[in-house]
């Protein structure tokens, strides 16, 4: 049996982490042995997965400094992470494949008794950094040229969108690889084996029962705009009836992380915004809600937004169709590439006005939404389904296999 160890620096709730999640779930389908190992894994932070023992974690290095009085965090992470897979060497079954992401300097320690290492290239972390003085440029040009260097040593390179991709290439130029996309996909089985629990549980919270619910589902950072969804639902006003307004809730659900102080920080402005807009009471705040009750919110929707802009590829809409919801996302990045326009939802420019305009449109018109819907899953079970997912990806580790074995 080949053994695949999943390397990631912080298995928390996210994006990423649930692309490796589900990319350790559908080649464990597959009879692989997987497992992962980790630098940090809150059980009251993770996706159920990662702690009910379906896929096995070791945390590693979590005694190591995240950072350095403030400062110094992608520094940290690199050390953190080579750390985690020094350790790999000592395990006492080294794993045929580690599959990593997010931090690429580990991959040269690896490559020194691993036979194969898989990098999945959410986004280069370079793109992140934001400007600083001069010592911060001379820091992060070395961690730049380490990221890049070292990404090209992996024996297999995956994007989550055909728009990484493009990225990709644009930003190594050094390097002469073309990443494989590889959609992420959603673990479908989950989905349809959730018992999905009343609203009224998941919000702890009663809404009158013909409510209107717009759902945003997003970490709370500043890069997802979080606040174009409460804005859109200030400008809605101008685009449906008092009566059809009264009617309209907005739930915003995503990862919240009390040690992260973007996320409290971000926590607040949003509430501030509300109250700015005088639509506090009509705004529920759903911070790291259960799988069970973020599933259940988003069956109980009418209308997701998504509201990142150049997001790298985005689960988020995908799970939505997959439940049948019409989406409003941000006209850019990944979501361009998953979403039909004007048949499976609309993309917008990034102003909440632009999103109301949209939202007003399934408002006034109910089977426009179960259109939208029917039609969103039909295009997530023809490309982005589970299977199609793990058959890639099984396809790509056994040519892996071998490949060694032929030479």
């Amino acid at each position: 049996m080949v053994r695949v160890t999943f390397l990631h620096p912080d298995l928390g709730i996210g994006g990423a982490e649930r692309l490796v999640v589900d990319a350790a779930l559908a080649l464990k389908k597959k009879g692989y042995d997987v497992s992962f190992l980790t630098t940090h894994h809150d059980l009251n932070h993770c996706f159920a997965e990662t702690k009910d023992g379906t896929i096995p974690v070791t945390v590693v290095g979590d005694w190591l400094p995240r950072n350095v009085f403030g400062k110094f965090f992608a520094l940290c992470a690199y050390i953190r992470m080579v750390y985690a897979a020094s350790y790999i060497y000592f395990m006492n079954q080294r794993p045929d494949i580690v599959f990593c992401d997010l931090v690429s300097v580990c991959i040269p320690v690896l490559r020194l008794y691993i036979p194969h290492v898989v990098y999945y290239c959410h986004h280069p972390d370079l793109l992140l950094s934001h400007p600083g003085g001069h010592w911060k440029s001379l820091y992060r040009a070395l961690l730049n040229y380490l990221e890049e260097v070292t990404t090209g040593q992996a024996d297999k390179v995956f994007a989550n969108s055909k728009y990484t991709q493009s990225v990709f290439k644009e930003t190594f130029k050094r390097l002469r690889i073309k990443p494989e996309v590889l959609y992420p996909s959603i673990n479908t089985d989950f989905f349809d084996k959730t018992r999905v629990v009343s609203l009224e549980r998941a919000l702890d919270k009663k809404l009158p029962e013909d409510s209107f619910i717009l759902l945003s589902i997003n970490r709370y950072e500043r890069k997802k705009h979080l606040a174009l969804a409460i804005e859109a639902l200030a400008h809605l006003k101008k685009y449906v009836t008092d009566s059809e307004y009264k009617k309209v809730y907005l739930i915003l659900a995503g990862g919240y992380d009390k040690r992260v102080e973007e996320n409290v920080e971000h926590y607040l402005e949003l509430i501030e915004l509300a109250d700015e807009l005088h639509v506090t009471d009509k705004v529920i705040f759903l911070r790291s809600p259960s799988d069970i009750d973020k599933v259940s919110v988003l069956r109980h929707c009418n209308v997701l937004i998504y509201t990142p802009p150049n997001e790298h590829f985005g689960i988020v809409p995908l799970e939505a169709m997959y439940a049948e919801k019409p989406v409003i996302a941000h006209n850019s990045g990944g979501p361009t590439e998953s979403i039909v326009n004007g048949v499976t939802g609309y993309l917008v420019e990034g102003s909440g006005e632009a999103f109301a305009e949209k939202i007003a449109h399934f408002i006034k018109n109910k089977n426009l939404a179960i259109q939208f819907g029917k039609a969103g899953k039909n295009r997530f079970l023809e490309l982005f389904s589970f299977a199609a997912f793990g058959d890639q990806l099984n396809r790509s580790i056994e040519a892996l296999v071998n490949n060694q074995k032929e030479n």
